[in-house]
């Protein structure tokens, strides 16, 4: 047996019985949420790129949109990039870069310094301050 397809233009919604069959069928296939996703015909490393590139957009938004680790995303303001540096993360590192930890500004934030000075007694002992303008740490 033999098949001989011909396809040819036919008027929308105009009562022909295949097409109008096949816009409901379309129309049911696109907003379904029960129809299963089929990776058969899709090799898994596509599949898998494409969820990470989802996954890092997603994440990019929820960063952007939240008040939390304000000093960390001065640092890193795109998570693609940070995702692709080869850092060597140490607990100093990770204290600068989050702002946690024996500095007196987040510790007076706790009550647990009395001030939040630094004792070069320029101002505030903050990340900032320690990188670039605490005179105890200018050769550093």
């Amino acid at each position: 047996m033999q098949w001989h397809i011909q396809f040819c233009w036919v008027k929308a919604h105009v009562g022909v019985l295949g097409n109008e069959t096949a816009d409901t069928l379309a129309k049911e296939a696109a907003t379904s949420t029960d129809t299963p996703e089929c990776y058969d015909k899709v090799p898994i490393s596509v599949v898998k790129s494409e969820l990470e590139v989802l996954s890092v957009k997603k994440w990019q938004r929820e960063c952007d949109q939240s008040p939390k680790g304000q000093i960390t995303k001065q640092y890193f303001p795109d998570i693609t990039i940070r995702l692709n540096m080869k850092l060597n993360l140490t607990h100093n590192f990770t204290l600068m870069v989050t702002g946690h930890g024996n500095i007196n500004s987040y510790l007076h934030r706790f009550k647990i310094k009395g001030t939040p000075s630094c004792p070069c007694g320029a101002q505030d002992q903050t990340i900032d301050h320690l990188l670039f303008k605490c005179e105890f740490l200018w050769k550093e």
